[in-house]
């Protein structure tokens, strides 16, 4: 570094601060290609009002500062003015804290706009007012979190119309990523592409008590997924599961087990393409009434790729941090081999085979309703596995893949509390 800085121009080090493809991380670049939507989906404080404000300069500035730059008008809209003017143009990371000196724009409020030396302007508009967008005409714009605009689809079909200046006018979209019509139909759109980071990728120009406060409250949950991971987390119509259902789970008492075990859904290959293997731990307190009987999910040990001694060792693993005092596993895709390898490892391991004959969804729903009665907790750092649950609706699974990790849930509970063994003699659970 002290050499390469050593060879640099008087005139080369005061321009390095204004070169932003230098500093950038890989999220915040435009990507190659003939696009027409660039969406940025990051967790909160990844760089992406930065890379907006830097992309907005790259499109207007040219060789000089008061050349032509590719763009001469550009749309900045937001969900209020206000947000637009504090945040996209004169934040800490907006367009005029990023410009250069000589290519500084000025900021003319009473007609909310920004001029540039070299004629180009940008006018901001509120997505709460859509039709102030008809009219004007753009050859680029900048959407601010478009995943909280209470009118997205208004405000961005009216954005579109206006784009209609120049050979290719392009948007670049900066949000963190929620659930909303809109964004999952840009986000669909061919012409789209897509960059991502999670807060993490940003922690050098972060306070690092903002981390820690916000990885202890959020980190491992549903809107953690959302909030810091950048991670567009979506609900299914009637899902089984529903986020305000785990919030409440969340928050549900830890009771004394008096039965703890590892339910395992093994994958029918074991590549890197392959589907996951899912390994849930949970504990029980199944002693009295069996509708006052309460459980909580411990821990999701899925893994991925593994070879069938791999996940094995990894269900055993679990097995032994929680003191578990039987191992669940489904055999329709293994059969006897399921259990032949668990035994190869450990031959004294508490084992039971659950055989699936009704579908997947049929098998979850009385589980679910354990969750409706309030009867399930869980633990943090389970959003992959929330994730999955709430992707099983009435329809059956809307997910990619296999939901093995809820599938191995759905075993667990039904092991401890659907359908336990030992109330009625003969283990039911088989005719699952």
């Amino acid at each position: 570094m002290d050499e390469f800085l050593a060879g640099l121009s008087e005139n080369a080090l005061l321009s390095l601060p204004w070169l932003f493809e230098f500093w950038a991380l890989p999220h915040q670049l435009p990507p190659r290609g003939d696009w027409k939507t660039w969406v940025i989906m990051g967790g909160r404080g990844a760089g992406k009002t930065r890379a907006g404000a830097e992309w907005v300069r790259a499109e207007v500035e040219g060789p000089g500062p008061n050349d032509p730059g590719r763009s001469r008008r550009v749309a900045l809209v937001g969900d209020t003015v206000d947000q637009v003017r504090d945040v996209m143009v004169l934040g800490e990371s907006g367009i005029v804290a990023c410009s250069p000196p000589d290519r500084r724009p000025e900021w003319q409020a009473s007609r909310h706009q920004l001029v540039w030396p070299n004629g180009a302007i940008a006018q901001v508009f509120s997505a709460h007012d859509p039709e102030s967008m008809r009219g004007p005409q753009f050859d680029a714009a900048w959407a601010d979190e478009l995943g909280k605009w209470k009118k997205g689809n208004e405000a961005w079909n009216q954005l579109q119309f206006a784009l209609r200046l120049g050979k290719a006018p392009r948007t670049v979209v900066t949000t963190t990523p929620r659930n909303v019509a809109v964004l999952k139909a840009i986000l669909k759109n061919p012409s789209t592409v897509i960059t991502h980071a999670p807060t993490e990728a940003n922690r050098a120009y972060l306070a690092e008590s903002f981390l820690l406060e916000v990885q202890e409250r959020y980190g491992g949950t549903r809107i953690g997924r959302q909030e810091l991971e950048g991670v567009l987390v979506e609900d299914e119509e009637g899902a089984l599961w529903t986020p305000e259902m785990l919030e409440r789970a969340h928050a549900g008492d830890r009771p004394t087990f008096s039965r703890i075990v590892v339910a395992v859904d093994p994958p029918v290959t074991a590549t890197k393409q392959s589907d996951e293997c899912g390994i849930v731990v949970v504990g029980a307190d199944t002693r009295g009434d069996p509708k006052d009987w309460r459980a909580v999910v411990l821990e999701d040990a899925s893994v991925k790729g593994a070879s069938p001694e791999g996940w094995a060792r990894a269900a055993l693993a679990a097995m032994e941090r929680h003191g578990a005092d039987r191992m669940v596993a489904e055999v329709n895709q293994g059969g006897d081999l399921v259990e032949r390898v668990v035994r190869m490892i450990d031959p004294q391991v508490p084992f039971r085979a659950v055989h699936a004959t009704r579908s997947k969804m049929l098998r979850a729903e009385p589980v679910a309703a354990l969750y409706e009665q309030g009867r399930v907790a869980h633990v943090r750092g389970l959003a992959q596995l929330e994730e999955q649950m709430c992707q099983m609706a009435v329809t059956g699974w809307r997910g990619k893949g296999s939901p093995d990790r809820l599938d191995a849930l759905v075993w667990a509970l039904t092991e401890l509390m659907v359908n336990p063994v030992g109330r009625g003699g003969r283990p039911t659970v088989r005719s699952l």
